[in-house]
């Protein structure tokens, strides 16, 4: 029977290769960018899940300050590792993480590399985590301060295939570092990643003191420790969370009562930012959803196709019924056909994975792997084919099966539950342009708000502008080297500061002026500047003057327009103003300008005079870029040879703040051209199919004198009123999905008419496109040759 049912199945393929090739096709389509979609999410929704008591380890969440401008950090104080040592019996391990922001110069033998991945961690991160340590004791991975544990890719990098242990590191030609462990390359989907650990040891016995704490133990200032906590099996965090706050309150004294520390679980720290922003998340769903509406398109396709044909075998089932066949049999035979379709789609779609997966793979800067051999890829595998093909053969097969012989017999279509198969189909093409339309109008409004980002005035001009970190030798030089620099035909201007401008992350609360509400917390962002920075950058001063480079600079500062609406100086010009205890004077404000992601709003900033900053800010003329990074290379391979030259250009810096989102609209631009694809391919079927069945009825028309044009008007009106209606339905919702999208943003495009006009157009010409071209062939037809047609 079951090969019976096979042959006859690949018989009716055969006898229709038209109607094969483009279910076949799309399905195939449908299914391996579905799966491509599905094999991201899975890897989104698996980081850190590899862990063996990752569902009991949790990261130290920081609420900082109140009033207008409360902060989130996912940092903590390191004195909250050891309060939960020895005051929380909730908590079963600690482990301190603080990652190392300065370059490493690194030698052995005749190798030298610069190492910007590095981090100092404490013994019990190695017991927590369940990184594999392929040498050295997990229990025991430091000897002493002097102790370094690295990964496999690095040990080669340094070693080749020698053993690595025991073997001595020199880092900035000082200090030598013995490797006392190897651990396997951290995983892709870890949100941990090193290429080197320093014991925590080491940090402690090089610091210096903050205030009146004298230890990175008693130290409750610094919020710049990643604190993880491994929780008893019965312990809950919310009475962790109370007691942490209420130690560091007593602690701290009234400074401290406005803040307080939350605990979030490390599976969620992926997608949910420190301070419950769900934006990655949401974009995991997002791509859910795309991938089950290109299935459901693709899946559509073939109910549609074998719904439209259903005519055309009525005879067939009609004869099968009468010499004695079931529906049952009818049924199975139906859905035979469909599977060894899937079956043919399901082995095109893995050869287009293997093809598609490594230009996939640097459109979404990952590293997946497609191998039959992987249990999760076959659960993908599995829930996408089973999903498709019983969403898409179940109806065909029972309509086909329930055609009534007599009816049939005399042309009449069947139905199925009061619904003829000619609405279905209607449905089901409605159906599938509103999911084409929503996915075209998320792609537009994504487009317009990268474009946004491009264009929006950052509030200061960093056209032409690049940086360079100084090492040593060159800020131990840093006047003879500015003075240099700006004889240089090249350089039109240069400054310098403390840090990089895109993304400043240094924050303080300790803060006073005249006025301020003792209750409350300001936390205002800091950076140091010579007084070259705000006219090279462009920045515009809306009251007082700028820093002068004179030594009486030293007690002045300049803050932005939102801190001055958050200190509440209307006139702050000549007010004195603290920061870290000391005071000095208010002389000068500038414009507001974005320095973080426009996801955030701009913060209050302080500017503080450093006549010798670390960072160098060069401005080149047009045209002369190459010839300024010429000449600060000069500078450095005479005083700092030894490292590395790098450099950034400013507008790159800001652009790598919306490389996920530049991924995301890249991923939607492909998904929408896929789902469109796959949707005119059914319309061309279908379209194909209306002009068959209504082949007698345009050789009419045309012997009775009907124009072309009338006859395609004829043919394409049914479909052009379905896909306006689909429009009609997919734009509120996509609209309402992507409105929510958008605020994400806190500086975003607007949602116009001309997006959703646009996108209308676009899906109407290209469905006209495939309808006219079958339309207009069979308007083309000899109308005796369309008469004698059966």
């Amino acid at each position: 029977m079951i090969k019976n049912y096979l042959l006859t199945a690949w018989r009716n393929l055969r006898r229709n290769p038209f109607y094969s090739v483009i279910n076949i096709s799309g399905l195939a389509i449908g299914l391996a960018v579905g799966m491509l979609i599905l094999l991201w999410v899975k890897d989104e929704l698996s980081f850190d899940s590899f862990h063996k008591q990752a569902d009991h380890i949790y990261k130290i969440t920081s609420h900082i300050g109140s009033g207008n401008n409360p902060l989130v950090w996912d940092v903590a104080p390191s004195p909250l590792a050891v309060f939960s040592r020895h005051s929380v019996p909730e908590v079963a391990r600690t482990a301190r993480v603080m990652q190392r922001w300065n370059e490493l110069l690194t030698t052995y033998g005749h190798g030298t590399f610069l190492e910007t991945n590095t981090a100092f961690a404490d013994p019990d991160f190695f017991t927590i985590f369940d990184f594999p340590l392929l040498k050295g004791n997990r229990n025991h991975p430091f000897n002493d301060d002097h102790s370094i544990v690295i990964t496999a890719s690095t040990a080669r990098r340094y070693f080749g295939n020698a053993d690595p242990m025991g073997k001595t590191l020199v880092i900035d030609h000082t200090d030598n570092f013995t490797v006392t462990g190897v651990l396997a390359d951290f995983p892709e989907n870890s949100s941990i990643r090193f290429d080197m650990i320093f014991p925590m040891d080491l940090y402690a016995h090089t610091f210096g003191g903050n205030g009146p704490w004298k230890t990175i133990d008693e130290d409750l200032g610094n919020f710049g420790f990643d604190v993880y906590l491994q929780l008893k099996p019965i312990a809950s965090p919310a009475a962790v969370e109370q007691k942490l706050t209420a130690i560091y309150r007593d602690k701290k004294g009234p400074t401290g009562k406005t803040n307080f520390f939350t605990l979030q679980p490390l599976l969620s720290r992926h997608l949910i930012a420190a301070d419950g922003n769900r934006g990655a998340l949401s974009v995991v769903h997002i791509f859910t959803a795309v991938a089950i509406l290109i299935l459901v398109i693709a899946g559509i396709n073939y109910v549609n196709l074998s719904t439209a044909r259903s005519m055309l075998r009525s005879r067939e089932v009609s004869v099968r019924k009468i010499i004695g066949a079931g529906r049952p049999q009818l049924f199975f035979q139906f859905v035979t056909e469909s599977v060894l379709l899937f079956l043919l789609a399901s082995v095109l779609a893995f050869g287009l994975i293997m093809l598609l997966l490594p230009l996939y793979n640097n459109l979404a800067a990952k590293h997946l792997t497609f191998s039959l051999k992987d249990p999760g890829v076959w659960l993908v595998i599995g829930c996408t084919i089973i999903g498709t093909l019983a969403a898409a053969s179940v109806y065909p097969a029972l309509l086909l099966s329930a055609f009534r012989p007599i009816d049939a017999l005399r042309g009449k279509i069947g139905s199925l539950g009061g619904v003829s198969s000619a609405s279905f189909r209607k449905i089901l093409v409605v159906t599938q342009f509103a999911c084409s339309a929503g996915l075209i109008i998320s792609t537009i409004v994504i487009r317009d708000q990268l474009r946004y980002i491009r264009e929006k005035d950052l509030g200061f001009d960093q056209s032409r502008v690049f940086s360079v970190n100084m090492r040593d030798g060159m800020h131990n030089h840093y006047h003879a080297i500015i003075n240099e620099l700006q004889r240089f035909p090249a350089v039109q201007d240069v400054a310098a500061a403390d840090a990089g401008l895109a993304g400043m992350e240094s924050e303080t609360g300790d803060t006073w002026w005249e006025g301020k509400d003792a209750s409350k917390m300001f936390v205002i962002q800091q950076a140091q500047i010579n007084e070259n920075f705000i006219p090279t950058l462009k920045m515009q001063l809306v009251a007082g003057s700028n820093f002068t480079g004179l030594p009486a600079d030293s007690t002045h500062y300049i803050i932005n327009e939102t801190a001055v609406k958050a200190i509440g100086l209307p006139n702050p010009i000549g007010k004195s103003f603290s920061l870290h205890d000391k005071r000095g004077t208010i002389i000068g404000v500038v414009r507001d300008f974005n320095f973080a992601s426009l996801k955030e709003k701009v913060k209050p900033l302080i500017f503080v005079y450093d006549s010798a900053a670390w960072v160098l800010y060069i401005r080149t003329r047009p045209g002369r870029a190459a010839d300024a990074i010429a000449a600060v290379r000069h500078s450095w391979q005479q005083y700092d040879g030894a490292y590395p030259f790098s450099y950034s250009f400013l507008d790159d810096d800001f652009d790598k703040m919306y490389r996920a989102d530049q991924r995301v609209g890249t991923l939607f631009n492909v998904f929408a051209l896929v789902a469109i694809i796959i949707s005119c391919l059914g319309l061309f079927g279908l379209a194909t199919y209306s002009a068959q069945i209504r082949t007698k009825e345009i050789g009419i028309r045309r012997v009775l004198g009907a124009s072309i044009t009338q006859v395609t008007s004829l043919l394409a009106r049914d479909f052009v009123a379905l896909i306006g209606l689909a429009f009609v339905i997919a734009a509120p919702i996509a609209g309402y999905f992507m409105s929510g999208w958008l605020h994400n943003y806190v500086y975003r495009t607007p949602l116009t008419v001309g997006i959703f006009a646009g996108t209308a157009v676009i899906i109407l010409a290209l469905a006209l496109l495939t309808i006219c071209t079958q339309a207009i062939r069979a308007a083309l037809a000899s109308p005796v040759k369309n008469l004698r047609t059966e």
